[in-house]
């Protein structure tokens, strides 16, 4: 049988690696090919337990997804910021009003710091990609989009999510079990994502960080790793660490969400995007992401019947009466992110809001 004929699209040149010598990430690599046999796959609950319980970061390879798929998706990822701004403003997300990403989030929309606004652009489709209308240039492209949210989330997502439950002990399905795909009871989403270049006094007020160190607030982050350096993360030192591109690997790490069922068990690892290094700094960067959050309903509290919770013990972000839904989470998140005025919190360097009740930083 021919082959299925997809729509045409310029293609995504990816800009070369940096070649500067940056202090990058020491993080474990996860092969989910050995998912396929009993021997790996014990052997990837303890490497993914370690990475989770240490780090809160890794790498996937041997996921399945081929390099020319990647290329694709990446080529596709380009289309959402070629539509004109009047376009644009029809398919702006409801930030404030809904707390969902679904649609864009235009530039300078967020504040990074001494009234600097932001130089990124994300467009983001719910997991059913067809529950509201997208751009037209989008529009032929939707099956692919499609395809691709599934196999995150069915062939890269749920077995993360069994091994992360193996490694608390808990029954394999107990965190599939809270994530819906194509559902009104989850907001996951793909986001495709660019970072602009900015001036220099951009650089210099905001101490060249595009975005404060944060920890996301989903279950899990899917990052498809791409060659511009920007992502950093903040080691158990205090020192920020480069992450390093593997062609068509994933960087994974846990969001806020997954640290409280886990009673902190499994980290929440504070991250942000910095300038990157002066070879790349012209470009511009393209991001495709699938960030997972657990269905709305879902209550943030730790799961205490983990044996080995019950072993380790519980570390909690606010009272278990106190805590709110994935959904309520979600919304005050997405709202306040980028909107609110900061207080200076405790320690050096670490700015505070409070949302839905819970006590979130922002480290600068």
């Amino acid at each position: 049988m021919p082959g299925t004929a997809f729509p045409e699209t310029p293609r995504h040149i990816p800009p070369p690696p940096t070649k500067e010598k940056l202090d990058f990430a020491d993080l474990a690599i996860i092969d989910l090919a050995k998912f396929g046999t009993p021997e790996g796959k014990a052997q990837l609950v303890q490497d993914v337990r370690n990475a989770m319980s240490t780090v809160g970061f890794f790498y996937v390879i041997n996921h399945g997804y081929t390099q020319e798929q990647t290329r694709r998706i990446f080529d596709i990822a380009e289309i959402p910021f070629n539509v004109n701004d009047q376009e644009k403003q029809k398919y702006v997300a409801k930030m404030k009003e809904n707390g969902s990403y679904q649609g864009y989030k235009l530039r300078q929309y967020w504040h990074i710091d001494a009234g600097i606004r932001d130089q990124i652009e994300h467009y983001n489709f719910h997991t059913n990609v067809n529950a509201k209308e997208h751009p037209v240039a989008l529009r032929p492209f939707l099956q692919e989009i499609d395809a691709f949210a599934r196999y995150n989330h069915f062939n890269i997502l749920l077995p993360l999510l069994r091994l992360l439950a193996l490694g608390l002990e808990l029954p394999e399905e107990t965190f599939v079990e809270k994530h819906s795909f194509g559902s009104d009871l989850s907001e996951s989403w793909i986001r495709m994502m660019k970072y602009y270049p900015r001036s220099s006094e951009d650089e210099e007020k905001t101490k060249n960080v595009w975005l404060k160190g944060h920890t996301d607030f989903g279950s899990l982050t899917l990052l498809w790793s791409q060659p511009v350096s920007a992502l950093q993360i903040l080691d158990p030192q205090g020192k920020w660490k480069w992450v390093k591109h593997i062609d068509n690997a994933l960087v994974v790490n846990a969001g806020e969400a997954l640290e409280y069922l886990s009673g902190r068990f499994y980290k929440g690892t504070i991250h942000r995007v910095h300038q990157p290094p002066a070879d790349q700094r012209d470009f511009t960067r393209l991001g495709v992401f699938y960030f997972a959050l657990f269905n709305d309903d879902v209550k943030l509290v730790p799961l205490q019947e983990s044996p080995v919770l019950q072993r380790v013990g519980i570390i909690r972000r606010t009272e278990d009466d106190r805590a709110p839904s994935m959904g309520t989470y979600r919304k005050g998140r997405i709202a306040a992110y980028g909107q609110t005025v900061l207080k200076e919190g405790k320690e050096k360097g670490v700015e505070e809001e409070e949302v839905a009740g819970v006590v979130i930083r922002h480290y600068n």
